[in-house]
């Protein structure tokens, strides 16, 4: 009964010709119940014209690139592995090879060869079942186009695969279409850049670089033969696997090459006798790749693409352009920076130790994120103490919850009140402790005076000016500043300079304790909040991306550098001025440089559960903390780096860190100038807090 189906489907393709008939036998033909089939196809021509022809070419995806500001590859990262190349980068072998394997006529025939059809027929109607089908490269072509458009979807993947009358003839008026649009070697390069090879790799570049370690271009006819024969079951003669199937299957190609005169007799045996000689290059992709550091910062510039609206209007559009891929992401990135910061995190802070240190750094002036990184690598093996959180930045940019800043929040209150006009030599008088200072919310309402502020000795006692209280730190001093200045004065100073939250999105709590650094920040935000005061009042967001090439070469938008003035250069050089006393004679003169200007400030939070140094010199801004990020315990009695730390203070154990980091990413850049403002000189106590 199948036998005479298939004689009567025969007769009418031989009648109709090339018809759209042939396209449903065609169908018929991939299917099972030949007869039956066929003759339904034949009823189903009447709705062949109804059938879209909008056909267009996809946007594959393809492997990106990030790297840093000097060209240096941080990392490849792909959702296929795939890059899109010419056909003049593709052997003639692998050309050849794959047209002799899987679609001989294809240079002779249409989107049907009806030639093949009718073989087909013969043979399948003579076991009753699918011996052969008779899809040609055009119509695998297009079947590969809905598969690679269902993505990593397995519900869209299995319906693209699925072979209904109805998908065979879309996918024949699809093929027609593509066949009246583009030639043959067009068509063949993108099957060949399409197509799913094994072991992870897409299209035949990939496929080379994974098996063999060679570009397409440089393929030899063995290993040519060896990829044009994965493509009818990847995973059936995957060499990695099953090393027998794949170089038979090789084999098979080779000699119908040579049985359709494309190499010679010599050509095949020659090459059948070679090994399969796979050098094999494991898939290897994403920020994971990175080194230390670097892949913090790589995780950092895939959230940039996926969340600014540079890259695109909605979610879905940010997430379809990192996912096709294709990009050359050029960074901010300073190798140099990164690599002097890398040294100095694992050198002061080990992975394995309980507490941790993070560390960003930025640019002055610009925003221009240099490098960024921690002590505990980027990974995901607890037993190699990896992590992938990002403790530099907020949770929404794949950071943690952040840190309370301690004094180092202190420069800003003081910004804030000169500002208000209040001048650095404004001095208070207190004892070690003191009530804290009624003060006005921003709606009016009033903080009743409750609890104590007390200093960090009990030596700091007397009149300060700002100058050295800034330089020693003392708590109550800032407590009375911030009452004077307003605490809606200080808050408004803080959003200026980018801080308009805590870092895990919460409000940023405007409350007395604010100037005691009691918000949750992070050292990216910190680091870019003391640019400000080096770039003379001038803040720029933190960047990390500075230009961005599509797959098809053209610059794509990137986000612009947001700088604004947000105080008078007198108000930040005047900062600046204090800020060098902390590091010159003050609780941060284990951080300072000496080898050119520098400032800064510490911070050491309650109990020491979190020390911190934030600073910068006129080329760099800087913001180092160590913390136990778990369960923050206090800092003290913990081994750090092989040794005990019996009092944790921002200055002696955040500070070298910052210096040696900083110190040597400007290792032989020329010195610049900090500002040099004249600052009252009021009496200095006798206590020196380290």
């Amino acid at each position: 009964m199948a036998g005479s189906g298939g004689r009567k489907v025969r007769s009418g393709v031989m009648l109709v010709g090339a018809s759209v008939v042939a396209g449903a036998v065609v169908a018929g033909v991939a299917l099972p119940a030949v007869g039956a089939v066929g003759l339904g196809a034949v009823s189903a021509v009447d709705d062949f014209d109804s059938l879209p022809d909008d056909f267009k070419e996809p946007a594959l995806s393809q492997v990106s690139t990030v790297y840093d500001a000097q060209g240096g590859v941080i990392a490849t990262v792909f959702d296929r592995d795939r890059t899109v190349v010419p056909a003049e980068a593709m052997s003639p072998y692998v050309r050849t090879a794959l047209v002799d394997i899987e679609d001989n006529r294809f240079f002779e025939h249409g989107a049907v060869d009806l030639k093949g059809v009718l073989r087909a027929l013969d043979k399948n109607a003579t076991s009753g079942g699918t011996v052969q089908g008779a899809s040609t490269l055009t119509q695998q072509y297009v079947k590969n186009v809905f598969v690679d458009a269902a993505g990593d979807d397995p519900q869209k993947v299995q319906e693209a695969q699925r072979q209904t009358l109805g998908r065979k003839l879309q996918e024949l008026k699809y093929a027609i279409k593509v066949e009246e649009t583009l030639t043959k070697d067009q068509i063949l390069t993108n099957y060949l850049n399409i197509t799913f090879f094994g072991e992870k790799a897409y299209g035949v570049e990939s496929a080379a670089m994974r098996y063999f370690g060679v570009h397409a271009k440089d393929l030899t006819l063995p290993q040519a033969a060896m990829l044009a024969g994965l493509v009818q079951s990847p995973s059936g003669y995957d060499p990695v696997v099953n090393k027998t199937a794949a170089k038979e299957r090789r084999d098979t190609v080779l000699r119908k090459m040579a049985e359709y005169g494309h190499i010679t007799q010599e050509q095949a045996q020659q090459a059948i006798a070679t090994p399969l000689g796979l050098n094999v290059h494991p898939s290897q992709q994403g920020c994971i790749t990175a080194q230390r550091g670097e892949g913090f910062f790589c995780d950092y510039v895939r959230k940039v693409v996926l969340t600014d609206p540079a890259f695109g209007r909605t979610a879905a559009e940010r997430q379809a352009l990192w996912q096709r891929g294709g990009l050359k992401i050029h960074t901010t990135l300073d190798p140099k920076a990164q690599a002097a910061l890398d040294a100095s995190v694992t050198r002061h802070v080990y992975a394995a130790d309980r507490p941790a240190t993070a560390m960003s750094i930025v640019q002055p002036g610009t925003g221009k994120i240099l490098a960024m990184g921690q002590s505990r690598p980027y990974g995901v093996s607890a037993e190699q103490h990896q992590t992938q959180i990002n403790l530099n930045v907020t949770k929404a940019m794949g950071g943690g919850l952040g840190f309370p800043t301690g004094s180092t929040f202190k420069p800003i209150v003081a910004a804030a009140a000169l500002e208000k006009g209040i001048q650095p030599s404004q001095s208070y008088t207190s004892g070690y402790s003191m009530p804290w200072p009624a003060m006005k919310d921003c709606a009016g309402g009033k903080f009743p005076s409750a609890g104590q502020v007390h200093n960090d000795s009990q030596n700091l006692t007397g009149a300060f000016a700002m100058p050295a209280a800034m330089a020693q730190s003392v708590n109550t001093y800032f407590a009375n500043l911030e009452a004077d200045t307003g605490l809606c004065e200080v808050s408004r100073m803080a959003a200026k300079l980018g801080i308009t939250e805590q870092a895990g999105g919460e409000k940023l709590q405007v409350v007395p304790s604010m100037t005691l650094g009691s918000n949750d920040l992070t050292p990216l935000g910190m680091a870019s909040a003391y640019a400000a005061f080096a770039a003379h009042g001038t803040y720029c967001a933190p960047t990390a991306v500075a230009s961005v090439t599509g797959p098809d070469g053209k610059e794509l938008a990137v986000p612009q550098a947001a700088c604004s003035e947000v105080m008078s250069a007198t108000t930040a050089d005047t900062v600046t001025a204090m800020l060098k006393g902390v590091v010159q004679d003050g609780t941060g003169s284990q951080a300072g440089l000496t080898d050119r200007d520098s400032a800064g400030k510490t911070g050491t939070t309650n109990e020491s559960r979190q020390v911190w140094f934030v600073g910068y010199t006129p080329e760099m801004a800087a913001a180092t903390v160590v913390s136990d990020t778990e369960d923050p315990k206090p800092l003290d009695g913990q081994r750090i780096a092989g040794h005990v730390v019996e009092q944790a203070f921002g200055g002696t154990l955040a500070g070298p860190i910052w210096r040696d980091a900083v110190g040597g990413a400007l290792a032989g850049v020329p010195a610049g100038r900090l500002a040099d403002v004249r600052l009252p000189d009021p009496r200095q106590p006798d206590a020196r807090q380290p």
